[in-house]
């Protein structure tokens, strides 16, 4: 039988002055707690209560026994509303990573959390980089793309799409591109991790998915690096726009 189950049963019946009572208080039968109490002597090799058909009461051992039951499950109701307590409030660090170009997006957010939650500590970590949350000791990573691990819990935050972009002066050098398969002559910045590769995907006004394979004398995976390229008049880029869409 259950020790701990076990130990309950004991100190009812010690309280409650015999078997009968212990089994209404605890919605058992009397044969369950008698069988608790004998498999508790049993394990013990000694008698724990003198057992009369009027009243039952403790042995030496007995009584030892007791003040040391009563004593283990208050510990344990006091670590089960520690635990409970710590449930309730956060606490302890949360490690995230994020990219570069969405800090600005994220910080807010951070000091909201930070202000709710006085006991948390932030370890933030930005960068250009697809992370392994479980290797890298992370517990959340917050991307503008999927991450490659399928087996990983994903929560969507807000929605948003690519645009395409480039700067007034690289439309003063080259032809406005009207179409995707205008694509092919230009000179396509990519980000490493867009995740169909140099195939650009756009949705027409019909709702049909469209691709095209690009091509440019620019792969990276700094988000910075495709701005400031294409702000020059180096190229054109998808860029995300976090405003939402209808």
């Amino acid at each position: 039988m259950d020790r701990l189950t076990s130990l309950t049963v004991f100190t009812r019946v010690v309280e409650n002055g015999g078997f009968s009572a212990a089994a209404r208080r605890l919605n058992m039968s009397t044969t369950v707690v008698s069988n608790h109490i004998q498999a508790l002597e049993d394990r013990l090799g000694a008698r724990l209560l003198n057992r009369t058909t009027r009243k039952v009461s403790l042995t030496d051992i007995g009584q030892q026994y007791y003040e040391r039951c009563v004593q283990i499950l208050s510990d344990l109701e006091d670590a089960d509303s520690m635990a409970g307590s710590l449930q309730s409030a956060p606490r302890g660090t949360l490690r995230i990573y994020t990219s570069t170009h969405i800090m600005r997006f994220i910080a807010p957010v951070v000091g909201e959390f930070l202000d709710a939650n006085p006991e948390v500590s932030i370890d933030l970590t930005i960068g250009e980089r697809m992370v392994y949350l479980v290797e890298d000791g992370y517990d959340i990573a917050i991307r503008t793309i999927p991450p490659p691990d399928s087996s990983l819990i994903v929560r969507r935050l807000t929605p948003w799409r690519h645009i395409l972009c480039c700067s007034p002066d690289y439309l003063s050098r080259h032809e406005m591109p009207k179409t995707p398969s205008d694509l092919i002559q230009h000179n396509c910045k990519r980000y490493a991790f867009y995740p169909f590769g140099d195939d650009w995907t756009f949705i027409d006004v019909a709702g049909k998915t469209v691709s095209i394979r690009i091509s440019g004398n620019v792969i990276t995976n700094s988000a910075e690096l495709l701005r400031l390229l294409t702000l020059r008049g180096q190229g054109l880029c998808l860029a995300p726009s976090f405003r939402r869409w209808r």
